[in-house]
């Protein structure tokens, strides 16, 4: 689960974390309003799920009124279109107005899950203010880390030792550092973070040291532990259909491609999508019915799919154990006669009641309803389909 920069700056104020004052606004007057409380120069922040802001020009500095009411108007009127947001773009619902701070130097801060290490990590660099991926390519030895003890979280001497690398040696800003630094691993450890980043934090030429901007993903299998990030869930930022699966205990995530699948585990459903590829397909989803899956959530998983307008047509791919064959044979039936199917559906079964799973489709005669032998045969017949 991901939460906007306004949420994740409130939960690292808690944590005694210093953040520049803001307000989040959903209208032009309201920004102006922002603007009018804070009485300094200011920083606009589109606040949607993507990076690239700056480069697409939903971070504008603003020094007066007219300035914040032209960014306002032109972030909440327009979509959002970056790197990550593809060519469609994202629209933009709320905005942070920031107080601006002029900036002498710029540093990154992180905690993130090492799962080589089975532990959490702390990550800290002076060069902060650009994507981390980039310093770990070209510059590795600028990041410093202090691995975590999973109860004890982080321990004095490891504060000192990363402040230390951050070049801080003035008594208040190594304070301030060891703030933000506690703070981001209180946040960490209390709600079940998979990560959390202050990228940058800042030295201002006053000596001031401060979290101007904040990330945060958390582990959806803890947020039911956490009513607090419960309230800051936002569905308008999630794929629509990713939700309508979750509500029926499916993993669907949207992909780009045109073939789409219906696999039950996890494992599988990868070495589907692989095959797919190779030859010559591309997914248009990865969708795991899971081990327990009833006729009802399988026919649902049919209705996601075709949803889909990017859907030419469809592999399933069932390995029968717990979820059994014939039950996914049934749903497919349901869902011929309820959708209906106008894209070829390929047919991979083996396992638990196979036999009676083909005898079932056979009997239903559903023209586009296409049996494969086995997973290759049945890649290389719904790749051909869509070709």
């Amino acid at each position: 689960m991901k939460i906007h920069e306004y949420q994740a700056r409130s939960l690292l104020i808690e944590s005694g974390v210093p953040v520049p004052e803001s307000h989040v606004v959903e209208t032009v007057e309201d920004a102006v309003a922002a603007f009018n409380k804070i009485q300094a120069k200011v920083v606009v922040k589109a606040q949607v799920f993507a990076g690239g802001r700056g480069k697409a020009g939903f971070v504008k500095l603003c020094d007066n009124a007219n300035e914040i009411k032209e960014a306002a108007q032109f972030m909440l009127n327009n979509k959002m279109v970056s790197v990550q947001t593809g060519p469609e773009g994202v629209e933009v619902k709320k905005l942070l107005i920031a107080k601006a701070v002029d900036i002498e130097s710029e540093y990154y801060a992180a905690v993130v899950m090492d799962r080589s290490k089975r532990c959490p990590v702390v990550m800290v660099s002076r060069e902060g203010g650009v994507e981390i991926e980039v310093v770990a390519k070209d510059n590795p030895d600028a990041i410093v880390k202090q691995w975590l003890h999973p109860h004890l979280a982080i321990m004095p001497f490891q504060v000192s030792n990363l402040v230390q690398a951050l070049g801080f040696t003035d008594k208040e800003q190594v304070k301030s550092a060891g703030k933000i630094i506690r703070g981001l691993v209180d946040v960490f450890y209390k709600y079940d973070c998979a990560l959390t980043e202050v990228n940058p934090m800042v030295r201002t030429p006053e000596g001031e040291i401060l979290a101007i901007d904040a990330k945060m993903n958390f582990d959806d299998n803890a947020v039911f532990r956490h009513a607090k990030l419960q309230e800051m869930f936002d569905p308008t930022e999630e794929n629509p259909m990713e939700l309508r699966a979750k509500e029926h205990n499916l993993s669907y995530i949207s992909l780009d491609g045109n073939i789409g699948c219906l696999v039950n585990g996890a494992g599988l459903a990868m070495a589907t999508m692989d095959i797919i590829k190779l030859h010559g397909g591309e997914p248009a989803n990865f969708l795991d019915v899971g081990g327990s899956v009833t006729a009802e959530g399988a026919t649902e998983a049919f209705r996601i799919i075709l949803s889909d307008n990017k859907v030419k047509g469809i592999l399933v791919n069932i390995f029968g154990g717990i979820a059994k064959c014939d039950l996914i044979a049934e749903a497919l039936i349901v869902a011929a006669k309820e959708i209906g199917f106008e894209v070829p559906v390929v047919v991979r079964l083996e396992g638990t009641n196979v036999e009676r799973a083909r005898e079932l489709l056979k009997g239903a005669n559903i023209e586009q309803i296409i049996p494969a032998t086995d997973l290759t045969d049945a890649a290389q017949k719904v790749c051909a389909k869509v070709a």
